[in-house]
């Protein structure tokens, strides 16, 4: 296994177990929503900004990797 793999590895382990440092949300949603002091509705705003965030882009992993599959050449 070569460095490379290895450091990208590790980058995406770290950003699975660190899910605070990766939370998505505009600055002016936030200001709005935590100075209510109602933190359950800033908590799921976040969420649903993360959702809508990751949904296209699995997608466009998907669809690469079907691609892939499809063009790469049958091995015998």
């Amino acid at each position: 296994m070569s460095l490379r793999k290895i450091v990208h590895i590790g980058f995406v382990l770290i950003l699975f177990l660190l899910p605070d440092m990766v939370g998505a949300q505009c600055a002016m949603c936030r200001a709005v929503l935590e100075s209510n002091g109602n933190t359950d509705v800033a908590e799921g705003v976040n969420n649903g900004i993360v959702y809508l965030m990751a949904i296209p882009y699995v997608l466009v992993a998907g669809l690469f990797y079907f691609i892939y599959k499809k063009m790469r050449p049958k091995q015998s």
